[in-house]
C-alpha cells in the first residue's frame, strides 16, 4: 500500500469511527432546551451547566444496550445468569461480613437480610461490577437521543444534577450502568435522592463505598415501596389442567395481585404452603424447558418495584433463599465447631 493510500485509508477509518459516535440530529437542540429548563427551574449557572453538558459524550453503545435488555431472555436463561454457585457463595460471604448492619436494617426497616443481599448480588455481584459508563453520558444519550423513553431519562438527568449538587458529587466522575444506575445497589438518580439513607452516620449517602449506606438504602427502598415485614414472597404451585378460567395469568410484566390465595385454591391450584386464603396473590408463569407456575404475594410485587420484571423478582427471591440456606448451614457448622472446644 502506498503512502497516499495508507493516508486515505486511515482517514476513512477515523471518519467512520467519528460518525459511529456522532450525536444524532436534534441532540444539541434537546440539550439546549434542557439547559434552559434547569436554569429556570433550579437556578443552575447557565455557563457552567452548558459546559458540563458539552463534556458529556453521546454513546451508541448505550442505545444498543437499551434495546437488548436481560429481561428479554426466557426465564431458563435469565435464571442461569444470577442464581449460580458463585453468586450464592458471594452472598453468604457478604451476609457474614455485614451481619450487624443487616440485622440493624431488618430492625429499622423490616426487610429480611437475604433479600437485601440478593438485590446487591443480582445488581452488581456484591459491588464487583458497578458499571463502566459515566452517568452523565448515559443520561444525556438517553434523554436527548432515545425518543421512546426520553422523558423518563431527562427527569433522571435532572435528578442526577440535583443529586450531584446536594451530595457534592463530581457529575463527570460518577460511573454506573448503561441506564445511569449507580453504586452497589444500582439506584437511579431519583431513587438515590428519595430513598438512599446515611446509615453509617458520616453525613453522606455513599452507595459506591459504604456498605452501611448500601444496606440501609436498599432496606429503606423496600419499606417505601410496600414491603411487609415477616410475610412470605412467593411459592411454586401445580395447575390441575391448564390455567383455570377466570384467573388472570401474569407473565413477564408485573402486575399488582388481583386475586387471592383462596380463590386460586378454590379453582384447583395446588401447593404445599399454609392456606392464608385471604392474602392477595398473582398466578405467574415462567417460561422454561418445562414452564413453571408460581403464586406471587405482596412482597413479590414489592421486589418488582426495584426492577419492573417478574424474571428479576424471581431471580432475587430464589437467590435470596439459596443465600439464606447457605448462611444457616455455615452458622450451624461454626456453632458445631465452637461447641467442640
Amino acid at each position: 500500500m502506498t503512502i497516499v493510500y495508507r493516508f486515505l485509508f486511515a482517514g476513512c477509518v477515523a471518519l467512520a469511527a467519528a460518525n459511529l459516535h456522532a450525536e444524532p440530529a436534534g441532540y444539541a437542540i434537546e440539550a439546549d432546551v434542557f439547559a434552559r429548563e434547569m436554569v429556570e427551574r433550579h437556578g443552575f449557572d447557565s455557563a457552567e451547566l452548558r459546559g458540563l453538558l458539552a463534556d458529556a459524550r453521546y454513546s451508541q453503545t448505550i442505545i444498543d444496550a437499551m434495546d437488548r435488555p436481560y429481561e428479554a431472555k426466557p426465564w431458563r436463561d435469565y435464571r442461569a445468569l444470577f442464581v449460580t454457585p458463585e453468586r450464592i457463595a458471594g452472598g453468604v460471604a457478604f451476609r457474614h461480613d455485614n451481619a450487624e448492619l443487616l440485622a440493624r436494617a431488618e430492625t429499622d426497616y423490616g426487610v429480611a437480610p437475604q433479600i437485601i443481599v440478593a438485590i446487591i448480588g443480582v445488581e452488581t455481584n456484591y459491588g464487583g461490577n458497578v458499571g463502566k459508563h459515566r452517568v452523565i453520558d448515559a443520561l444525556t444519550t438517553l434523554g436527548f437521543a432515545y425518543p421512546r423513553r426520553a422523558d423518563f431519562f431527562r427527569r433522571e438527568l435532572e435528578a442526577f444534577l440535583l443529586l450531584s449538587r446536594e451530595e457534592q458529587l463530581d457529575p463527570l466522575q460518577a460511573v454506573g450502568s448503561y441506564a445511569g444506575a449507580m453504586g452497589k445497589p444500582q439506584f437511579i438518580s431519583s431513587s438515590y435522592r428519595n430513598d438512599a439513607v446515611d446509615f453509617d452516620g458520616d453525613g453522606r449517602r455513599d452507595l459506591w463505598r459504604s456498605n452501611a449506606d448500601v444496606i440501609g438504602s436498599v432496606a429503606n427502598y423496600f419499606r417505601q415501596h410496600g414491603w411487609r415485614s415477616g410475610e412470605p414472597v412467593a411459592f411454586a404451585v401445580k395447575l390441575p389442567s391448564g390455567v383455570p378460567a377466570g384467573i388472570a395469568l401474569v407473565e413477564k410484566t408485573p402486575a399488582p395481585p388481583e386475586t387471592t390465595v383462596g380463590a386460586l385454591r378454590a379453582v384447583g391450584v395446588e401447593w404445599d404452603e399454609p392456606p392464608f386464603d385471604d392474602v392477595p396473590a398473582s398466578l405467574i408463569r415462567l417460561d422454561g424447558v418445562d414452564d413453571e407456575y408460581w403464586v406471587g404475594l405482596n412482597n413479590f410485587y414489592a421486589i418488582t418495584r426495584y426492577n419492573r420484571s417478574n424474571l428479576y423478582a424471581m431471580a432475587v427471591y430464589q437467590l435470596s433463599e439459596a443465600i439464606r440456606e447457605g448462611y444457616e448451614a455455615m452458622s450451624a457448622e461454626q456453632n458445631k465447631v465452637g461447641a467442640s472446644f
